[in-house]
């Protein structure tokens, strides 16, 4: 132990390895409801890359594993620390090193939050559009999970924006791939291979985003529907219409009387609606002017009379923008009520309404309460599971988790695996294809020391 930190030291500073009570609690765990923290032999806070480079070859070279971590946010419990191993926290690496407005890029350390990107770029007419839900969390943190978030719809997710970075091996070489240019087709892509790794494979130390222009003009629409099974049904023929709303997510009876509780709103929709309301849809459009926004949120909430919604009502700007922050404290409500667990499926987006449906069918066999809000846009669906008893919990994940891959999807659309959902995930995903992850694990991290028994054994 004592080698240990003095190498580390020697990298960095001994200011910065922190051991034994120095380890605040933050380092033990992220925000994942079934993942208990672990305090590692250290934390190690490097500076720059050749810092990281030369923690991971010293590290490396005693088969020390390597835990990187940045805001802590995540649900999949990645950032766990193993008991044996050191946390490597980015914070920091925070600096925007350049906004160039002429191509539309940032360049980015890891742990740079949305926050401060959203606010650098605003200045410049432009946007970074990855809304995750948590402005806090850092960029490296949303590469790791390749998060989306409500944007997602009309811009995509991580993968999608990120177009080059700089990494480091476990072996501590430095790799630089992609650049400011958005189109390429010169050997295999490792950028987007080391995004969604979940720090399995590499650590990016810098990054290459692309940016979207600002459209400064924003409408918003609530749809109350008397079923979920409705609002589920209409969302493809809502996408159908080619009007690219910039959000288009529903919210369960039950999670929106939650939020607005919590938010102190009231967005004025009369009590005999409110009654009968069983589920809502939240639409939100852009436009350079005010006239182009509204039309298309009027032409979505025609549609949405047309297939089912009890009545529409286009909010006011400022209500319209609270209504999206309190939704993006979901994750936060449910916790506060006490919820077990939360999950993340997403399924091809015309089959929502049979995994609701599915979804419903499995809650009642387990006298379980599920309620649940989502990007209705790309079928990303999250779920909140309450129930007294672990194992009734972990059946209903099960038993959610399967009704999702029987409907062509996947275990999670955006908080990634981690150590929570690894279990699901080496159940439901084809062998193959985790024999070949296994041998890309192998191929980037041959003494298997970056984030060891994440995503898979």
């Amino acid at each position: 132990m004592d080698d240990l930190v003095a190498g580390l030291a020697r990298i960095t500073g001994s200011a910065h390895v922190l051991t034994a009570d120095a380890i605040e609690p933050e380092y033990t765990h992220d925000e994942a409801l079934t993942v208990a923290a672990v305090t590692p032999r250290a934390v190690v806070r490097p500076a720059s890359t050749e810092e990281v480079s030369a923690v991971l070859a010293f590290c490396n070279e005693r088969r020390v594993p390597v835990i990187a971590r940045g805001a802590g946010t995540g649900l999949s419990g990645a950032c766990t620390p193993v008991p044996e191993g050191i946390v490597l926290s980015l914070e920091r690496l925070r600096r925007i090193v350049e906004i160039d407005e002429d191509n539309q890029v940032a360049i980015v350390e890891p742990f740079v939050r949305l926050s401060e990107l959203y606010e650098a770029t605003e200045s410049k007419n432009l946007m970074y559009p990855i809304m995750p839900g948590e402005s806090s969390a850092t960029i490296g943190g949303n590469i790791g999970t390749n998060a989306g978030g409500m944007q997602a719809v009309k811009y995509g997710v991580t993968r999608h924006q990120v177009i080059g970075m700089t990494a480091v091996l476990a072996s501590g070489e430095i790799i630089r791939s992609g650049g400011k240019y958005v189109k390429v087709s010169s050997g295999y892509d490792l950028t987007q291979l080391v995004i969604g790794s979940e720090g399995t494979l590499a650590i990016a130390t810098e990054i290459t985003l692309k940016l979207v222009p600002r459209l400064p003009f924003r409408s918003t629409v609530l749809a109350p529907f008397r079923t979920l099974e409705e609002v589920t049904a209409a969302i493809p023929k809502l996408v159908a219409m080619g009007r690219q709303p910039l959000m288009l997510e529903y919210i369960d009876m039950m999670t929106m009387a939650v939020i607005l509780q919590r938010s102190g709103m009231d967005l004025g929709v009369p009590v005999a609606i409110r009654d009968v309301a069983l589920a809502y849809l939240v639409i939100v459009t852009e436009g350079r002017d005010e006239e182009h926004a509204g039309s298309d949120a009027r032409d979505l909430g025609e549609r949405c009379v047309e297939l089912g919604a009890l009545d529409v009502f286009v909010l006011p700007s400022t209500a319209g923008k609270r209504l999206i922050e309190a939704r993006e404290q979901s994750f936060w409500a449910a916790k506060g009520a006490g919820a077990g667990d939360i999950i993340d499926v997403v399924v091809p987006r015309a089959n929502i309404a049979a995994f609701v449906q599915r979804a419903a069918a499995v809650a009642q066999s387990h006298s379980a309460f599920v309620p649940g809000c989502g990007h209705a846009g790309d079928g990303n669906v999250h779920f909140a599971i309450f129930h007294p008893e672990e194992s009734v919990r972990s059946a209903v994940v099960h038993e959610l988790i399967a009704a999702g891959i029987q409907l062509g999807g996947a275990v999670s659309g955006e908080h990634g695996i981690g150590v929570a959902k690894k279990k699901y995930f080496m159940e439901f995903e084809d062998p193959v294809r985790l024999e070949l992850f296994r041998r890309i694990k192998q191929a980037f991290d041959p003494n298997g020391i970056l984030n060891p028994g994440t995503i898979f054994d």
